[in-house]
């Protein structure tokens, strides 16, 4: 069936619109080539970069940046449901259902007869507890069975710890956790002199899952604070390679040393400008 010129063509077509933009897309004798090769597994790389792409500009407050970005992680639930309608599996208003049917189950405090007078804390209790009953009504093998293999490590390190943590399997003081990380820290620095490139990179793995749960502990989230930290990196190396270029030099015509005062400076700027914000 021929796509919808007139609706493709709509400025104020909204959802429809796009659906019909990606079937246009994927029609096997009138659309786009590459679009028509791809799977689901050659598009998943594409929605994560998206989502990622989502949160740097919420990180960076561009509000314009942001409503293209989830114009484009929107695009990927399209090019997947579209897919899936494809492969006679399910279409994008079975996938709106699900969801739908999933919020209002896990918010019987809204759509229910439960009260809404609850902390933050029992609310967070009371999604685990019905996440964990669906769980047990798919089957699932294991504690551990579902977290997902494509998220970021961090991220996927701390589902795994906290999944563990609600059957019991958790240091129950946090000096505990800092206790192993040490042991780990030791455990790698006399790896990097005895035992060979693979038995150091397990070493290392082992250190950074226990600084996931140290994290966890003090209940920092992992893969937001090394995004913070990336960021700070990356707005200090720029105060670095300014300050050079107003000397007329770059990075590779400076030593380690003016370079190292510089980044002092940039810590120093850091700080006064907390200070302002606080």
């Amino acid at each position: 069936m021929p796509y919808d010129k007139k609706l493709v063509n709509d400025p104020r077509g909204g959802m429809p619109r796009l659906i019909e933009v990606m079937r246009a897309l994927r029609d096997p004798f009138t659309g786009c080539p590459w679009d028509i090769e791809q799977d689901f597994a050659s598009i998943a790389p594409y929605t994560i970069e998206e989502a990622y792409e989502v949160a740097d500009a919420i990180e960076r407050q561009d509000w314009q940046d942001l409503r293209a970005e989830l114009g484009d992680l929107l695009l990927q639930t399209v090019y997947h449901t579209q897919m899936a309608s494809e492969a006679n599996l399910f279409d994008f208003n079975d996938v709106a259902d699900a969801i739908s049917d999933k919020m209002v189950a896990r918010h019987p405090h809204v759509f229910g007869d439960e009260s809404r007078e609850k902390s933050a804390e029992q609310q967070t209790a009371d999604w685990e507890s019905i996440k964990a009953a669906e769980r047990a009504s798919k089957a699932k093998q294991g504690t551990l069975e579902d977290v997902a293999l494509a998220l970021p490590a961090l991220m996927r390190a701390i589902k795994l710890q906290k999944r563990a943590a609600r059957v019991g399997f958790d240091w129950p003081e946090i000096d505990q956790v800092l206790d192993k990380m040490l042991e780990e820290a030791h455990e790698l620095n006399d790896a990097k002199n005895n035992l060979s490139q693979d038995e150091i990179e397990e070493e290392f793995g082992d250190l950074l899952f226990v600084m996931v749960n140290f994290g966890r502990h003090l209940k920092i989230d992992a893969e937001e604070a090394l995004r913070s930290a990336n960021a700070k990196f990356i707005r200090r190396f720029k105060h670095i390679e300014n300050a050079l270029a107003a000397l007329g030099k770059n990075p590779q015509q400076s030593t380690l040393e003016e370079m190292d005062a510089l980044w002092d400076d940039a810590k120093r700027i850091d700080k006064v400008n907390q200070a302002h914000r606080t």
